[in-house]
C-alpha cells in the first residue's frame, strides 16, 4: 500500500490527505495505514489503474455517467465496485453496466456468507459464498455414448 502511495506522488496525484503510516498507542504494533485520498489523478495512473487493497481512494470526478462506467470498465480488474446514488433506477442501470462481481450501493463492503461474492476479469475466477461456493468442490462429467 505505500508503494501505491509513493506512486500517487511520484506520478503527480495531488495527496488530499493521508498518506502515510499511523504510529503510537495500538498502532505501533502493526502496519497501519491512515486513509488516504489522491484527487488530480488521470486515468494513466498506477494507482487509478491498478487495485489498493488499503485505505487508498482516487477522487476523479466525471462529467456523464457514461464517461464513469468506461472508466470503471477500463482497468483489468473487477472485484467491487460501489454506486452512491439517490436514485434507484439510475443505480440499477450502473450496476448492470460496470463490470464488477460486487456491486454496492450507498454502501460498501457489506458481505453475507449466503451471498456469491468474487470478482471478473483479473479479479479472480469463482465465488466464494452462497450455492455458488458449492460448485467448486464439484466435478462435472460428460459420458457419451453411442447406441447403434
Amino acid at each position: 500500500v505505500v508503494g501505491y502511495i509513493k506512486a500517487g506522488r511520484d506520478e503527480g496525484a495531488e495527496l488530499m490527505a493521508g498518506g502515510s503510516r499511523l504510529t503510537g498507542g495500538p498502532y505501533d504494533g502493526g502496519n497501519f495505514i491512515a486513509p488516504t485520498v489522491f484527487g488530480a489523478v488521470s486515468d494513466k495512473m498506477t494507482i487509478a489503474r491498478e487495485e489498493i487493497f488499503g485505505p487508498v481512494i482516487s477522487a476523479m470526478p466525471f462529467d456523464t455517467l457514461d464517461e464513469a462506467v468506461a472508466r470503471a470498465n477500463a482497468t483489468p480488474y473487477g472485484l467491487a465496485a460501489g454506486i452512491f446514488t439517490s436514485h434507484l433506477g439510475t443505480a440499477h442501470k450502473l450496476a448492470r453496466r460496470i463490470k464488477a462481481g460486487s456491486v454496492w450501493v450507498n454502501m460498501y463492503h457489506a458481505i453475507d456468507p449466503a451471498v456469491p461474492f468474487g470478482g471478473m476479469k483479473m479479479s479472480g475466477y469463482g465465488r466464494e459464498g452462497g450455492i455458488e461456493h458449492l460448485h467448486e468442490y464439484l466435478e462435472t462429467k460428460s459420458i457419451w455414448i453411442q447406441t447403434d
